[in-house]
């Protein structure tokens, strides 16, 4: 099974970041369902704007938790890389 770990940029033009099996679905329960994340909620509509893809759980969010702690600027850089 493969691991995404994303960025979204919600309406307010802040980055939200994230890990999942199944991007598309991820994207559309952030944008209109209550199985989004409560940060994206009162954010949306959402849009997926970076994803990288590993190949197993631990290093997703290994990935994840170093993305997180960027700073917006970082983020931007790293998206522009893609």
């Amino acid at each position: 099974m493969k691991y995404y770990v994303y960025i979204i940029e919600c309406s307010d033009k802040t980055l939200y970041t994230g890990i999942t099996t199944d991007l598309q679905r991820r994207i559309f329960e952030h944008n209109y369902l209550e199985k989004g994340a409560k940060y994206t909620k009162i954010r949306r509509p959402v849009i997926l704007v970076y994803n990288e893809e590993y190949e197993n759980r631990s290093s997703a969010s290994k990935r994840e938790f170093a993305i997180k702690k960027l700073t917006r600027a970082e983020k931007l850089k790293l998206m522009e890389k893609k």
